[in-house]
């Protein structure tokens, strides 16, 4: 997904305040790229660790954001940063580029997923991901801190057990509603759509708003076809982007009385990740419950 980043040449000409010596009973300093990185390394570091997550505000359009020079200190001087990878957020290998640390540890998603460049890069809707990061956090946070090690891993087992139910919830869905077919306006959340295995159409119209591009002409008539004619079950749409073309659907889609749903990139305020995506399936499951007269 492309992301704004204006003015970021401007901020990364600017001197950078060494960060001091961390002192043994200091908190260990932890930037995430995206909150949902950023709750997990709290959930397993707990009081441990000072963490800030840069994208952290769902009402916020994240193919608008734009770094700032607070950012670029902040990261200069995180013992730990987390990030997506896979392109999703570019700007952070720039930014780790202009505040170079010896010591810092780089947790990157896609890296130890798999994940690469022209992957669909939502990678935390893909059950499998966060387990995978979660661990590598205990790991970085034991590196960091080696005197609370066996804290960071008892906290990680309880983060695991969350997200063994996520995928349990998963599982159980996927027995329920799989092969239905779906639709959506973006491919936020088609990582988790295909673990559901759901059948998602309009792919092609998905990537190019991804992309930032205009959907052909044919593709958006495919795409009012399938809600018109009631060929999906469910419109699954991004609720911090607002597009014309988008909000067009979702009245086409209200109109032929196909149940729509709004996900989000970034994780709400004040919830665990696990209850996040728990509660967006939930959503989905009653959406795709309702009769389909």
């Amino acid at each position: 997904m492309k992301k704004a980043v204006a003015g970021l040449a401007l901020f990364l000409a600017l001197p950078l305040v060494q960060p001091a010596p961390v002192r043994a009973e200091s908190q260990i300093t932890v930037v995430a790229a995206e909150n949902f990185y950023g709750d997990v390394a709290r959930q397993i570091g707990g009081d441990r660790v000072s963490v800030v997550s840069v994208m952290n505000n769902p009402d916020q359009d994240p193919h608008l954001f734009e770094t700032t020079a607070g950012i670029v200190r902040q990261i200069a001087a995180a013992q730990i940063v987390i990030l997506n990878g896979a392109n999703y957020d570019s700007w952070m290998d720039k930014l780790l580029a202009a505040g170079p640390r010896g010591d810092r540890i780089v947790v990157n998603a896609a890296r130890l997923t798999g994940y690469k460049v022209g992957d669909n890069p939502h990678l935390w809707y893909d059950p499998g991901t966060m387990p995978v990061v979660a661990s590598a956090i205990a790991d970085a946070l034991a590196k960091a801190d080696p005197a609370h090690a066996s804290s960071y891993g008892a906290r990680l087992k309880i983060v695991l057990t969350a997200l063994d139910q996520v995928a349990q919830r998963v599982a159980q869905l996927k027995a329920k509603h799989g092969g239905v077919p779906v639709t959506a306006t973006e491919p936020v959340f088609g990582l988790m759509a295909r673990a559901l295995g759901l059948t998602m159409r309009n792919e092609r119209f998905q990537l190019a708003m991804m992309n930032d591009t205009e959907p052909s002409a044919r593709d958006v008539a495919a795409f009012e076809k399938d809600l018109k004619e009631r060929k999906v079950r469910l419109l699954i749409y991004n609720s911090q982007v607002s597009e014309k073309l988008t909000e067009r659907l979702r009245e086409i889609a209200r109109r032929a009385k196909v149940p729509v749903i709004g996900i989000t990139e970034t994780m709400p305020p004040n919830v665990k990740f696990q209850d996040w995506l728990l509660g967006e399936l939930e959503t989905l499951d009653k959406a795709l419950s309702e009769p389909n007269s």
